[in-house]
């Protein structure tokens, strides 16, 4: 299982860069909804690492140590954009523009690394602030 990939090149942060971009960054209903992340360079590198360590079986989370909340999310982004973040979209707007897909944003899922964690994985970006930062100079 993977959490969203923060890439330097589209994904998720395709989307989003280009309405931080003109200054309509914000976060989704409440905020309060948990985002599992992990950055491109650490999704490579745990699936070489699972490939490489046979006693790690079962589920696995590729996910980064520190999942954080909708908000967290938005104001690190911001803060990586240099832009504010002032705008909460409804859920009722999400869901009108989105239809099924928005429950997965608004509901969220809060998943840790803990198998990678036990068998010694270190990532290369655990917080999202540094992440985004990575991802948003290379890209």
């Amino acid at each position: 299982r993977s959490g969203v990939v923060l890439s330097p090149s589209g994904g998720a942060l395709g989307r989003l860069r280009p309405l931080f971009s003109a200054f309509l960054g914000g976060r989704w209903g409440d905020g309060r909804q948990y985002l599992s992340w992990i950055s491109l360079d650490d999704e490579v590198n745990a699936i070489r690492f699972v490939l490489e360590h046979p006693s790690l079986s079962g589920p696995v989370n590729l996910t980064a140590p520190a999942p954080v909340t909708n908000t967290e999310f938005i104001h690190a982004l911001g803060d990586a954009l240099r832009r504010p973040t002032p705008w909460v979209v409804p859920g009722f707007a999400l869901r009108a523009v989105l239809g099924e897909a928005a429950e997965t944003l608004l509901t969220g899922q809060r998943a840790v690394p803990a198998a990678l964690e036990r068998h010694g994985y270190t990532f290369l970006h655990p917080a999202v602030g540094d992440a985004l930062r990575a991802c948003l100079t290379r890209g």
